[in-house]
């Protein structure tokens, strides 16, 4: 993950987002996940291994990895619009690359696109220690209307006179 410098700053802070993920999504944030980074357009997130979101077969249950991505792609959102809360996934879609080790998870996502409406990006997971992700996530969050911030994404550069 990039490293974001001062001119970059996210639009809130670690404390604020582990706050919003703990009151607005408290399902997740009862599961322990913590922010482990945080960009403008990107975070990592960590979820602790917990004997309750193993499944039968003896693996990470799929809907614990999907609950984590949501959540990652979410605070990638609010990292570039700020605490604009009702920003909510209206696509996502889950590959399945490997089955997870019995540990901690993390997840690494990123904005590939920010529109007006619209925001678009990809999620990786890995098991804690390992190099070879468990899971790759696409999805595509809708923005409410909101007062206008700047956007600079972790990966674009404004090419002058683009209005896209």
């Amino acid at each position: 993950m990039p490293t974001p410098s001062r001119a970059l700053a996210p639009a809130l802070t670690i404390d604020t987002l582990q706050q919003v993920i703990r009151d607005g999504v408290p399902l997740v944030g009862d599961m322990g996940v913590t922010i482990e980074a945080l960009g403008r357009g990107t975070v990592r997130l960590r979820l602790p291994y917990r004997a309750d979101f193993v499944r039968p077969g003896g693996t990470v249950t799929g809907p614990v990895l999907f609950a984590l991505a949501d959540v990652a792609l979410w605070g990638a959102v609010l990292s570039l619009i700020g605490r604009v809360e009702l920003a909510v996934t209206t696509s996502m879609t889950i590959n399945f690359l490997r089955r997870p080790a019995l540990k901690a998870v993390a997840a690494e996502a990123r904005i590939l696109k920010l529109g007006k409406r619209l925001a678009y990006g990809e999620i990786t997971l890995w098991s804690e220690g390992d190099d070879a992700p468990v899971a790759h996530v696409t999805g595509t969050y809708s923005i409410p209307p909101h007062d206008p911030v700047a956007v600079t994404a972790a990966h674009y550069v404004p090419v002058p006179g683009d209005e896209r």
